[in-house]
């Protein structure tokens, strides 16, 4: 293949125009990377979540409920921002502005505990009473300076008992007032009806939605975005309104969907030596969209 002049990379990002020089191999590991797009809705989360880390201190702390469909860009947004707040060593400790938990599967207050507790990196001894879990999970919070919990997954919370969503909404409200620090809940639609069952909790969580994408300039933009960082040596044109609305037929609107299916265009425009995504790489493009692999999945099980 011939190689094309710098002049033919201005398609792409700075960044990405010298690894559009590598060989194939090494473009397709870079394809297939995580990468961070600054989409609006995302930086206004992130907004959101640093004037609340920066809070002054008071009796009820304000707290968000981040919510959104499956796969589309949550969790991600929450790694950004926790890596922007990272750990920082003081002498005899470590100091930890933003802690990231995960809601346990089966969720119980126990388990919740010792989730936290590994996140924080303590050492745990087996058999330990709630109680004694509690004193220590609050111990070692204050003693690492953490300035924001924050609770992934909190949708899975309905996944137990009554007396267990009960008691954990509970927990949730304790923490809040016991350690006067914003909490962050990140969850699907479930998330905000299970803080919804509690009148307090829903006062003090403010709701922050991330809708699937729509075929608007918003989504075009992410869309050149996505293109101008694959180290693909020909443009993609992808933000007509026509490829938009196709992409987000066929990856059903989430941002991780449309990343998968993205990723693997860009792989087989370099396998193919296409070199851009285009019609014809999409068609041949090995992704399918999450109510395909659903019916495969329950074809294959029947």
């Amino acid at each position: 293949m011939t190689e094309p002049a710098d002049d033919d990379l201005t398609h792409l990002h700075h960044a990405a125009q010298p690894l559009a020089m590598i060989p194939a191999a090494q473009r397709i590991r870079h394809v297939r990377a995580d990468r961070w797009i600054g989409y609006p809705h995302a930086l206004a989360v992130i907004e959101q979540l640093e004037v609340l880390l920066a809070w002054p201190d008071r009796g009820r702390m304000p707290n968000v409920l981040l919510v959104g469909p499956t796969n589309n860009g949550k969790s991600m947004i929450i790694e950004k921002f926790r890596r922007a707040h990272p750990p920082v060593s003081v002498p005899d400790r470590e100091q930890i502005p933003v802690l990231c938990v995960q809601m346990p599967s089966e969720p119980s207050v126990s388990r919740f505990y010792v989730a936290l507790l590994a996140a924080l990196g303590a050492p745990l001894r087996p058999h330990r009473r709630v109680h004694e879990l509690e004193q220590l999970a609050l111990t070692l919070l204050r003693a690492t300076g953490v300035q924001m919990l924050v609770i992934d997954e909190l949708h899975n919370l309905l996944a137990g008992r009554d007396g267990v969503r009960r008691e954990f909404l509970n927990l949730l409200r304790y923490l809040g007032n016991e350690l006067r620090m914003p909490l962050v809940g990140v969850g699907t639609r479930e998330a905000y009806l299970a803080i919804r069952a509690d009148a307090q909790l829903e006062n003090r969580f403010h709701p922050t939605i991330l809708p699937v994408w729509g075929n608007d300039s918003d989504t075009r933009s992410l869309l050149a975005s996505f293109t101008a960082s694959f180290p693909l040596r020909k443009p993609s044109h992808l933000t007509s309104e026509e490829m938009t609305g196709y992409l987000l037929a066929r990856s059903e609107g989430t941002i991780g969907e449309l990343s998968m299916l993205l990723t693997a265009a860009a792989v087989a425009a370099i396998e193919t030596g296409e070199e851009a995504i285009t019609h014809h790489v999409l068609t041949i493009t090995d992704y399918t969209g999450p109510s395909g692999r659903r019916r495969r999945f329950e074809r294959d099980l029947a």
